[in-house]
């Protein structure tokens, strides 16, 4: 059986997987519109279990104009010595909610990535340990916490929020600025989720669930949710 550590994904497979899943231009690295309002909010989310996969966890975050100021995660009981992809996910039209096996549209028992994303809405910040944090970096796991003895602590200064198409708005594209953006996690509608769920406990991602939706030259086990909470 085929076996992916998922750390030897490049940058060309992170691309077309951030452009067929978010669409293309889904991110932009500048957004020169408005300044904010310079409000500032600290956010908390207790994070919980999704697909059985036991994960729990805390994130903390100040949000202030379009940046975060400072985010920390801290979870536990993930695939232990995988690393785990992380990511604010909001949409103008989701629920804002962590999702339910209710959103399982193929039936398979399991909720995937996509799947989710009625409830918790698609990638606007990617919380990378390093460089960008576009939607573009939504798979870029060489950037990606790493679980020892299935725990991590991460914590990360000033990012920027930017806009972000597909995210629901009004236009062709549904494009959210990075106020709007920043306005809608200030008020509570920001979803984090942990990614990655060892289904078959043999301590690596493999296909032993099939593919993911994402890529089918991706284990499911990858890129499948294990953990979420609602920053509020």
């Amino acid at each position: 059986m085929k076996r992916y550590s998922m750390g030897i994904l490049g940058a060309s497979t992170v691309a077309l997987l951030a452009a067929a899943t978010f669409g293309a231009g889904a991110a932009q690295a500048h957004d020169p519109g408005h300044s904010g309002d310079k409000k500032t909010v600290s956010l908390s989310a207790d994070l919980t279990e999704l697909n059985g996969s036991g994960a729990s966890g805390t994130a903390t975050a100040t949000v202030r104009n379009q940046r975060i100021k400072h985010i920390e995660v801290h979870a536990s009981g993930l695939t232990p010595d995988a690393p785990h992809a992380q990511h604010i996910h909001y949409g103008e039209q989701a629920l804002h909610e962590c999702p339910t096996l209710a959103l399982d549209s193929n039936g398979d028992g399991r909720l995937n990535t996509v799947e989710g994303v009625p409830a918790y809405g698609p990638v606007v910040v990617s919380l990378t340990t390093t460089g960008d944090t576009t939607p573009t970096s939504f798979l870029d796991v060489t950037r990606f916490p790493v679980s020892e003895s299935g725990s991590y602590h991460y914590s990360r200064d000033n990012i920027r929020i930017t806009k972000v198409a597909g995210t629901g708005y009004p236009g062709p594209d549904g494009t959210g600025t990075a106020k709007e953006i920043a306005e809608s996690i200030r008020e509570g509608e920001g979803v984090v989720v942990i990614h990655g769920v060892d289904y078959n406990g043999n301590g690596e991602y493999d296909f032993s669930a099939g593919a993911s939706e994402l890529d089918p030259n991706l284990p499911a086990e990858a890129t499948d949710p294990a953990a979420c909470g609602v920053l509020d």
